[in-house]
């Protein structure tokens, strides 16, 4: 920039400032700042959540891992590891966790049980307390062989006091602490079950890591960087299937996933703002270019060049972005406290303050939505003609201007694409948003050409008086102004789709999956039956009159297909599928064809033979196909099996269902344990398994009612931050319908100035104006609750596994609570032009 061009630009900073005060107190500017100040503080408010949450992960990673680096399995650990590592002066410590049973008072409950030995943690503390709401304090180590330790949760619902005892597996351990935190539990979204801790040397006196037990083997390590990174080069070629090695970088890495996800749901959430106060921008820039052409063009008359009366709007524009921005961020802050609030009990640690990043995100939307959608307005301004002070004319748009309009497109796809995270969930949001308008476009302009033809057949009849005068002059009125209507309807249309899918439709697709669960559909699993124990546990089941089928499971790993080794590596873009192959698979033996299973290829089984029958599921995600020869390895056993057929499961059944399925006479010289399913009636005053699981104190009963209650309590509260996420979305729909409607104020009050000059009566005037206003809310929450069904059925269908069933009542009550919300804003906006004498206008 040239000395002469600073020179003026200083110049012209107290001229763009008495601008930008006078015509805010003329309230020309208020609605563009309104739509800034949304999309600012949407944006900043889910920034600011993300930006602590992930402070919390990179800042307490070692206290989230509770050590430096941790070995994890599904198979005890060879002591080489722990060795290796104590030679490079490295600290140890050993975790195991599986669920069990506990019992005490007469009460039975499923908990997750976490062994440790007197090392753990390495990193971190534990917080304890003597009982629930007492005063907390310090542990550096976990319990001590021959004590408990449990969570609040776990305290209440077995009515347990300090010292009770409490039965686990064979024991009887007395509950001596409270724990209130630990360092690598600091998240709670997958709590499913309450805590107990105890001392790993009590674990093989309780009885319950037997065959079939779900246990996850961990070795700890802390100690220096370098020592830690030589342990794990020697380490990493030794691991086998099923083990894996967690550093800082990918601590609780499902819950790294978990948050991303829920960052970026949350994000896109606050992007339907951001594009919503792009078109109230857009809209309020139009009306200010109409409404200021006359004034640029005294100035150019008064000796102002296009390029003084363009640097005088840009400053002035740009002191309203900051100020935007300023008061967006703080709204923006103030409302994450309100979002953090809504996750309360998710978290067990302090999340720790956000950084600027959030901020500076603020900042940029305020400027990309300011100048992308402003700056081709100011272009226009800038080159008015001085002969529009005699001639009302102005002509077309620029190709400047156009391309400014462009430009403006652009960066907000951009902003979009760089608010999403990645390129290619930005680009699909963006070609949703287009695809949606788009329907929303064509939908509202043939709705509205119909009404026009209907209006025009009335009006060459004439004589039309009350409600028909009213639906005369409103729908020829929609027809009039049919571009800015459409944008309305587009805009509005779409901020109550948001809000409907995630209140109404949400709830319709719980009523629905809860319908396609039969009324004695199981409620109940038993797992970790011995052989020994099935006929007892059979016979105990059936004195209390339950009807269960122990099914028989064994646990194997899929190892190679057709004679090729399988392993993570062979699917590098299908995260599912490198989990299933690591995990182990659980197999079992029937001769007939199971309740609630289908064969979609191949053939049952005629009779003993080595064949298997695979879920169609699985074998789609690991491309297993008819014919195909898979060998398994069972507790050191190798199996290999023929694919026969494959099978489509009903798992919303909730009966016991297998992937893989093989005849008799083909895994019996395998070890197995055995699992049932069944219904327990909820009208139950007393729990019949208590005394079960107190005979069989290995068996695990997991009660799917407490679990799901559990999981609907936690998608709740995340619901609930989404949908107040979604108010800033619904406030900038309104504020795009108050622009639309302003845009049009200046044409409506020549309008009904005609008609009462003509003769009309106020009555009708307002009777015409409500039936405009109505007919564009209505038509807007119609096309909103159409949206919500049909992305409401694909996320059922793609999402849920089911189909939704979705009311009549919701497009019915959406319209009309529509239709009374815009003529009531609407009303509000224009009621005044009744009251404008038409002299006033027309002279």
């Amino acid at each position: 920039m040239s000395g002469v061009a600073m020179t003026a630009t200083a110049r012209s900073w107290p001229l763009a400032w008495r601008m930008l005060g006078r015509e805010w107190r003329a309230g020309e500017l208020r609605l563009i700042f309104v739509a800034l100040l949304l999309a600012v503080a949407a944006v900043t408010a889910v920034g600011f959540l993300a930006d602590r949450l992930q402070r919390a992960l990179q800042g307490e990673a070692a206290q989230l891992l509770g050590a430096d680096l941790i070995l994890t399995a599904d198979q005890p650990l060879a002591p080489e590891f722990a060795v290796e590592a104590g030679k490079r002066g490295l600290r140890t410590a050993q975790v195991q966790l599986f669920p069990s049973m506990v019992f005490a008072n007469e009460r039975a409950q499923l908990v997750e049980i976490k062994a440790v030995d007197a090392h753990y943690p390495l990193r971190g503390t534990l917080q304890i307390a003597a009982a629930p709401g007492a005063a907390e304090q310090k542990a550096t180590r976990g319990p001590r062989a021959g004590e408990a330790w449990v969570d609040a949760r776990l305290f209440q619902q077995l009515a347990l006091t300090p010292d009770a005892p409490l039965g686990i597996g064979q024991l009887r351990l007395p509950v001596r602490q409270v724990l209130t935190a630990e360092s690598d539990r600091a998240f709670n979204f997958f709590s499913l079950s309450p805590r107990l801790m105890l001392a790993l040397d009590d674990v093989p006196g309780s009885g319950l890591t037997a065959f079939g037990a779900r246990v996850t083997y961990r070795l700890q390590l802390a100690g220096d960087a370098a020592a830690l990174a030589d342990w794990r080069a020697w380490a990493e070629p030794r691991l086998s299937r099923g083990q894996r090695l967690e550093g800082l970088q990918d601590a609780q890495p499902e819950v790294r996933k978990a948050l991303d996800q829920a960052g970026r749901f949350l994000g896109l959430a606050s992007l339907l703002t951001v594009l919503l106060a792009a078109i109230a921008v857009a809209l309020a820039a139009r009306r200010y270019l109409a409404r200021h052409l006359d004034t640029c063009a005294l100035l150019r008359c008064f000796g102002m060049t296009q390029a003084q009366v363009l640097r005088l709007h840009l400053l002035a524009f740009f002191l309203l972005a900051l100020f935007a921005a300023a008061a967006g961020a703080l709204l923006g802050f103030a409302a994450h406290f309100v979002l953090v609030a809504g996750l309360a009990g998710l978290f067990a640690i302090p999340l720790p303050w956000p950084g600027g990043l959030a901020l500076g995100q603020g900042v940029l939307v305020a400027f990309v939505l300011l100048f992308g959608f402003v700056l081709p307005p100011i272009l226009q301004l800038a080159r008015v003609p001085t002969v529009r002070v005699l001639r009302r004319e102005f002509g077309p748009p620029a190709g400047q201007t156009l391309l400014a309009y462009a430009l403006g497109g652009v960066l907000l796809a951009a902003l979009v694409v760089l608010t999403a995270g990645e390129l290619r969930l930005g680009l699909f949001t963006v070609a949703g948003f287009l695809v949606t308008a788009l329907f929303f476009v064509v939908t509202a302009a043939l709705v509205m050409q119909l009404l026009a033809r209907w209006a025009a057949r009335q009006g060459r009849r004439g004589g039309a008086t009350g409600l028909r005068f009213g639906l005369r002059h409103g729908w020829g009125s929609l027809a009039r102004h049919r571009v800015a209507n459409v944008l309305n309807v587009v805009a509005l249309g779409s901020g109550l789709m948001a809000l409907l899918l995630l209140g109404v439709t949400r709830l319709e697709l719980m009523a629905t999956w809860q319908q396609h669960l039969p009324a004695d559909a199981p409620n109940r699993f038993i797992i970790n039956i011995q052989p020994e124990q099935r006929q007892a546990v059979a016979t105990a089941l059936a004195a209390q009159g339950i009807t269960a089928e122990l099914a028989p499971m064994v646990r194997a790993r899929l190892t190679a297909r057709n004679g090729q080794p399988v392993s993570a590596t062979d699917f590098p873009d299908d995260e599912r599928a490198r989990r299933l192959v690591e995990r182990e698979f659980n197999l079992s033996w029937r001769d007939t064809l199971p309740a609630g299973n289908q064969v979609t290829a191949g053939r049952w089984f005629a009779g003993p033979g080595e064949e298997a029958s695979v879920e169609e599921g699985l074998a789609k995600t690991l491309g297993i196909a008819l014919g195909d020869r898979l060998e398994f390895t069972v507790a050191g056993l190798r199996k290999t099996l023929t694919v026969s057929s494959l099978r489509k499961l009903d798992w919303d059944s909730m009966r016991v269902n297998f992937f893989v399925l093989t005849p008799s006479g083909v895994l019996e010289d395998a070890p197995a344990s055995f699992i049932t399913s069944f219904h327990l009636p909820q009208s139950s005053t007393s729990d019949p398994l208590a005394a079960l699981v107190a005979e069989f104190p290995n068996l695990t009963v997991i009660d799917i009612a407490a679990l799901l209650n559990q999981i609907q309590s936690v998608l709740g509260q995340i619901v609930g931050v989404v949908q107040l996420v979604f108010l800033f979305t619904l406030a900038a729909g309104l504020v795009v319908l108050y622009a639309a409607l302003l845009a049009v104020l200046d044409a409506r009050r020549r309008e009904i100035a005609l008609l009462r000059a003509l003769g009309a009566r106020r009555a009708q005037l307002r009777q015409a104006v409500l039936v405009e206003l109505a007919t564009l809310g209505a038509l807007a929450g119609l096309l909103a609750a159409l949206g919500a069904a049909v992305v409401g059925q694909v996320l059922a269908q793609r999402v849920f596994g089911t189909t939704a069933e979705f009311s009549l009542l919701t497009p019915l009550l959406s319209s009309a609570l529509a239709a009374f919300a815009v003529a009531g804003v609407g009303w509000v906006s224009l009621r005044r032009l009744l009251d404008t004498p038409p002299r006033e206008v027309l002279t």
